[in-house]
């Protein structure tokens, strides 16, 4: 369980950049060229391809190159997991933690 909460901590601070999550909400339209998400901030190329590194290393961005081009997309599947995760984790269960003695 425990790699669990290391995983859904590591896209939830990818995403708690306001920044980083303009450019998840921006991606769920679909898959789009790095080009056209640059014109849409008002910062470098190389502050861009940090923050995609932040979230294609947390899992929730997929990447993929054309030419010079590269063009990113959702991780749809790793998205819904952790939706699901942080859903099971919000909700009274019989072998939830709170009942598990001091580890």
């Amino acid at each position: 369980m425990e790699k669990v909460y290391i995983d859904v901590s590591k896209m939830l601070k990818a995403i708690s950049d306001p920044k980083r999550l303009r450019i998840v909400d921006m991606l769920s339209c679909g898959e789009l060229c790095a080009c056209v998400i640059l014109e849409s901030f008002r910062i470098t190329q190389p502050t861009l391809s940090h923050d995609m590194k932040v979230l294609t290393e947390a899992g929730i961005v997929l990447d993929r190159r054309e030419g010079k081009n590269t063009f990113y997309s959702l991780n749809r599947p790793a998205l819904d997991q952790m939706l699901t995760t942080l859903g099971t984790m919000f909700q009274p269960k019989a072998d939830c933690i709170c009942h598990r003695s001091a580890e």
